[in-house]
């Protein structure tokens, strides 16, 4: 090790309390550090031939089998990310993260659509949430989604040691819904949720969120049906028959990329680059999103009745493409605002990719449920750590020099044309303080 046990053997000792048994608060150190050191391969194989050559059994034992409770260290890192990132100004970001797997017997593993390759892959997914301020994201939950072909085979879930609890077939959003949950239930405080369009196309998800009292803000196709903010429920006098019973909406829905057609776009740049400024156009418009209970509306037969007031936001990017974004921000935000607030959700990227290439959170060569659920936690715990030592040395971004506040420039018609790529951005790795400053999201 190279300067950072002992301040690791400091930092873990809340978690290593809640273990108890001895020969547990042994190996967790050890795992932690096998997967912050040197090494191309962070399973327990190697990892154990690094640091303990005799601890192999015990090793492979405490993350495959051990009878230790994960709770309660989720507990513990949900707490220690609290302190450490936590609050009001404190974004939770939702995402999933694929784990490509040969073979068929890993748990939950199976053809699904792996988000870092951009197509379908036999992988594993894993639900992610991450929490992150001053651009320091800490990973405080990573649980495994299920597909049709493991929640419909008893048997396959018997052998690879899924719960009872967790056996049910379950969509990405539930599982997310259920995480978020779990962490507010253990004190982690933040001011807004965000999620990509795999999530926020999900209504049940939207729902779910506000009826938890959050503010969100959510990708979206730019199908989604919306309304205008002032759409208004009228009784229409029946020509014949009997009169309606039901109220109908006086407009019809209209798509968000419809909705944004005639807005006003504002070309905006939210953070600086290794390259130079990343800017983008942005547009907002007040609606109320068309995800109510469904009914018959004029001669369009079953439709959605307007619901809940929110902003629908577009973002027209250098390369052409074009995203869509629902959030329920307060109405009086701004598109300043707005635009940050969207663009935060990029950080937690970063953090899957580091712990993949940094912490071989893909590295875990078990098959089973309660095994792939604990590496994960100890990779979690890892990037922790890491994150608290990068905060205590000040890498936060409020330490760097500041950035030029995202600036409103000219306005233009929403059909826009540019033959530039998008910049990209390199990551930094964890044990260097990042060189690009950025936009502070507004409170």
């Amino acid at each position: 090790m190279s300067g950072w046990d002992d301040d690791l053997s400091e930092w873990l000792k809340p978690f290593l309390a809640r273990l108890g048994h001895k020969a547990r608060r042994r190996m967790c150190p050890l795992y932690v550090a096998g997967l912050i050191g040197a090494g191309e391969r962070k399973s327990v194989g190697p990892m154990a031939e690094r640091l303990a050559p005799g601890d192999y059994d015990q090793l492979h034992h405490f993350v495959s089998s051990g009878t230790w409770d994960a709770a309660a260290l989720e507990e513990e890192l949900v707490i220690q990310a609290d302190q450490l990132v936590g609050g009001p100004d404190a974004v939770l970001v939702i995402d999933d993260t694929a784990l490509p797997k040969k073979g068929s017997h890993s748990v939950g593993v199976g053809p699904q659509y792996a988000s870092a390759l951009g197509k379908n892959a036999n992988c594993q997914t894993l639900v992610s949430l991450t929490l992150a301020k001053d651009e320091v994201p800490v990973a405080v939950g990573l649980r495994l989604f299920l597909p049709e072909s493991w929640t419909g085979d008893s048997a396959r879930l018997s052998r690879a040691g899924v719960p009872e609890a967790c056996r049910a077939a379950r969509t990405k959003p539930e599982i997310a819904l259920a995480e978020i949950d779990r962490v507010m239930a253990a004190g982690l405080t933040f001011g807004t949720v965000l999620a990509d369009a795999g999530y926020g196309l999900s209504a049940p998800f939207r729902h779910g969120l506000s009826a938890r009292g959050l503010t969100w803000a959510v990708g979206i196709p730019g199908r989604q049906k919306v309304f205008p903010a002032g759409v208004a429920l009228i009784f229409p006098v029946a020509g014949r028959g009997r009169p309606r019973k039901n109220a109908v909406p006086d407009v019809l829905s209209i798509s968000a990329e419809t909705m944004l057609d005639d807005a006003s776009w504002t070309e905006l740049s939210w953070r600086i680059g290794t390259k130079g400024p990343l800017r983008a156009k942005f547009a907002a418009v007040r609606v109320r999103i068309a995800d109510g209970p469904p009914q018959r509306i004029w001669d369009k037969g079953q439709q959605h009745l307007p619901g809940e007031e929110a902003w629908v936001i577009g973002e027209y990017r250098v390369s052409g493409e074009r995203k869509y974004y629902l959030s329920n921000l307060p109405a009086d935000a701004d598109l300043v605002m707005l635009a940050a607030t969207i663009k935060a959700r990029w950080i937690c990227e970063q953090a899957h990719q580091q712990m993949k290439e940094e912490l071989g959170l893909d590295h875990f060569e078990g098959r089973s449920w309660p095994g792939l659920h604990r590496h994960a936690l100890m990779t979690m715990i890892a990037y922790a750590f890491l994150q608290h030592r990068r905060v205590k040395a000040g890498g936060g971004k409020k330490n760097r020099p500041r950035a030029t506040s995202a600036d409103p420039a000219r306005r233009s018609q929403s059909r826009f044309r540019s033959t530039r790529r998008p910049s990209t951005t390199a990551l930094p790795t964890l044990s260097h303080q990042a060189t690009a400053t950025r936009v502070k999201l507004p409170k």
